[in-house]
């Protein structure tokens, strides 16, 4: 009897493919990472964000826009000469802003309004001058004898326009969960920067609501964010028992820190003698509202401020010294951020291990 012939089938063992399909896997994790890790030092180093601006002059210098060399700040005599006013764009309680011209570049030119708030007007030159940074607007030039600032124009304003900038059809692609998260990254970068400037540790004063905080900063045309209004900075300085008070008239709403509200109830009336003062932590109560501003309510947004809960929540704690600092907040919104990039890069990643 005639045999057939016998094929075998060899199959590899069911563990020798579950180790090359997880050797494979992890490979590509690995891979992910360092692609991320590549598109977020981009993002802080070469967009301008880095600790070192290679676009900063030396103190006292300037230049604007594609110009490669840098200029002296522009002098009273310069600015009569050289500048040209457009048109008003502004106006407060302590000065005027015209836009203008300078040698065909948009600049915006201030000036005080009254003469009884000079202090204050030239306090902010006084801090624009010392805090030039990636942080704060160019300074172009001054003239503190006709009270008269010079700065970088911005097209797109101040944060109080950002969700209608947001709804242009040229910025809808920057309406996203990340870019409002690297925005809000910004703004806490701006105020660890003023808790440990070269002057000591600032306050920003001007913040009694949420609109007034928005128009103390402008959106650049790449996105980041500057501050503007430095007119009121008071300096903490705890080693002397220096601590500070926005103001002499009395505080209220849920929008400032607890120990900015007049502490002795409503049958006490307010006296500024008696108020107590307070330190930069009043700063750290209101990350969460600017912030919550910032996140809008785009798709992932809700899920970034799951993620800052923790954070948002230590933020708000009634015990200033139990707040964290500027930059351990900031250290942890950046954690998230690269957290959530890289679920969103690889979803379904840690299931699959």
């Amino acid at each position: 009897m005639e045999k057939k012939p016998h094929f075998v089938r060899r199959e590899f063992p069911p563990r020798e493919v579950s180790s090359i399909s997880l050797a494979l896997l992890l490979a590509a994790v690995l891979l992910l990472n360092a692609l991320l890790y590549l598109y977020l030092n981009k993002f802080y180093i070469s967009s301008g964000r880095a600790e070192t601006d290679p676009s900063l002059c030396p103190f006292g210098y300037f230049k604007l826009g594609a110009v490669k060399n840098c200029s002296p700040w522009l002098s009273c005599e310069a600015i009569n000469r050289e500048v040209r006013k457009l048109k008003r764009v502004g106006e407060g309680a302590v000065k005027k802003v015209f836009l203008s011209e300078w040698k065909e570049n948009k600049v915006v030119l201030s000036q005080l309004t009254n003469l009884e708030l000079k202090e204050d007007f030239l306090h902010g030159l006084k801090m624009l001058k010392a805090l030039q940074s990636k942080h704060v607007v160019r300074l172009v030039g001054y003239c503190e004898q006709q009270f008269t600032i010079l700065t970088e124009y911005h097209p797109l304003g101040s944060l109080r326009g950002l969700n209608e900038t947001l709804h242009i059809p040229k910025y809808k692609g920057m309406n996203t969960w990340h870019r409002r998260l690297m925005l809000a990254i910004d703004y806490v970068s701006v105020i660890r920067y003023l808790h440990s400037s070269p002057l000591g540790t600032l306050v920003m004063c001007d913040s009694n609501d949420l609109d007034k905080v928005l128009s103390q900063y402008l959106l650049t045309s790449d996105f980041h964010i500057l501050v503007n209004d430095l007119d009121a900075l008071p300096v903490v300085n705890r080693s002397a028992g220096r601590l500070v008070k926005c103001g002499h008239r009395e505080l209220r709403g849920e929008f400032v820190a607890p120990e900015q509200r007049w502490p002795y109830g409503e049958e006490v009336p307010f006296e500024d003698d008696l108020m107590p003062p307070y330190d930069e932590k009043t700063d750290i109560w209101k990350i969460p509202d600017v912030s919550n501003f910032f996140l809008g309510h785009v798709e992932g947004s809700d899920i970034v401020r799951l993620h800052l809960f923790d954070i948002h929540a230590a933020c708000k704690k009634k015990d200033p010294a139990e707040r964290p600092s500027a930059q351990e907040v900031l250290d942890t919104y950046r954690k998230v951020l690269t957290l959530l990039f890289r679920e969103a890069a690889m979803p379904g990643t840690r299931e699959m291990l």
